[in-house]
């Protein structure tokens, strides 16, 4: 998962990566909430990590900031020396979904991630996905659109089933290119775009299937579910975004 963390001790930031980079996990650390907020409402993370104590603000003002600005519910988790019920509650009601108090064991750290991964997606395990016409059975590597078979290469099966278990979330090229096509570095591609134009074709997003890809300026593409009645003012918007 790709992690961000809300932590202003240096020591301790490291200590958390290390933690998850050996569990295989990639963990983007920031010392102040405005760089924090700055990366999670522009970038896309799995997951996000807080302290509560940082110098420019609470890790409870960061987390309503996002739950207030962010289109879909990441997943958050407080690391702190706070441990108190009344603190606990308190994060909880801000939108935590969970609370670790310090010093992090890392067995424990680790397994608490993975368990809260598993419960925000819990769709990422079944063999077969339904999303409207759409039918895609990730063990044979098939999508049915309205029950005929879509011929589509293994990397758009992979890029499609990546977009329907993140529709609604903003994906940035960069994710895409790490997640579907296994590009770690920072690489100018057009490729990410070349795919979105021809799955847009391929798969037949549009208001009469119930989906679209928007493109979102200069930071990625999100899939969105549309109405059939917004048909003429998606059309529109995605002839200017193609």
């Amino acid at each position: 998962m790709r992690i961000a963390l809300l932590e202003d001790e240096h020591e301790q930031a490291q200590h958390i990566q290390s933690i998850l980079s050996e569990k295989g996990h990639h963990c983007d650390s920031f010392p102040t909430g405005q760089s924090f907020l700055g990366a999670v409402l522009h970038r896309s993370y799995d997951l996000i990590i807080l302290d509560w104590q940082i110098p420019d603000m609470t890790g409870i003002e960061a987390l309503e900031n996002i739950r207030a600005q962010l289109n879909w519910p990441v997943p958050a988790v407080f690391l702190t020396q706070r441990d108190s019920e009344t603190d606990i509650v308190r994060a909880l009601d801000a939108g935590a979904d969970d609370y670790i108090a310090k010093p992090a064991r890392a067995a424990e750290l680790v397994a608490r991630i993975n368990a809260l991964a598993r419960r925000s997606n819990p769709e990422i395990e079944k063999e077969v996905l339904v999303y409207g016409p759409f039918e895609i059975n990730t063990n044979q590597r098939i999508i049915l659109l309205h029950g005929e078979p879509l011929t589509l290469t293994d990397k758009d099966f992979d890029l499609t089933l990546f977009l329907f278990q993140n529709q609604g979330r903003l994906l940035t090229r960069e994710m895409l290119l790490e997640r579907v096509w296994g590009l770690t570095r920072d690489i100018n591609t057009r490729t990410v775009d070349t795919h979105m134009s021809r799955l847009r074709r391929r798969l037949g997003l549009n208001p009469e299937n119930g989906f679209r890809i928007k493109t979102i300026y200069q930071r990625g593409y999100r899939l969105e579910a549309i109405k059939p009645g917004d048909a003429n003012e998606i059309r529109n918007d995605d002839t200017a975004n193609a």
